[in-house]
């Protein structure tokens, strides 16, 4: 498990579809935003320091499941919740959890790993022990 923290997402007109509900994309665009915001509120260094001192890039996303329960539109304030649900050597499992007013309205999994870029190719890593630790 991990820390779980959290980010405030005030939805506007323009992140609604014609039926002025939030188009889907938006959800995951969020949960993007939130798992940035994970390493930074757990102390991580950011992405471009990481890079200039250690060589990694960033997380990039592999793989992502996201499930919908009901509908936000224009005007609602939402909070998305993240904590990596699993370590596993190479990748790791973030949970998102979209809430307005402690009503879950969507979750998702995203896979991501750890790169460093090698010849201009970008290579997952072991996941770094030091960096792990402040997430947990």
């Amino acid at each position: 498990m991990s820390k779980t923290t959290s980010i405030t997402v005030n939805v506007q007109w323009g992140d609604c579809d014609p039926a002025d509900i939030v188009f889907f994309p938006n959800f995951n665009r969020w949960m993007d935003a939130s798992s940035q915001s994970f390493f930074l509120q757990c102390g991580v260094p950011r992405w471009r320091e990481l890079e200039n001192t250690r060589g990694i890039v960033g997380t990039p996303l592999l793989e992502i499941n996201t499930k919908f329960y009901k509908p936000a539109t224009y005007g609602d304030t939402l909070t998305v919740e993240t904590r990596v649900q699993e370590w596993r050597p190479r990748v790791f499992i973030q949970h998102h959890q979209v809430r307005r007013d402690g009503t879950l309205l969507c979750e998702g999994w995203e896979t991501r790993a750890f790169v460093q870029r090698t010849n201009g190719v970008l290579k997952s890593i072991p996941i770094p022990e030091d960096l792990k630790a402040l997430c947990v």
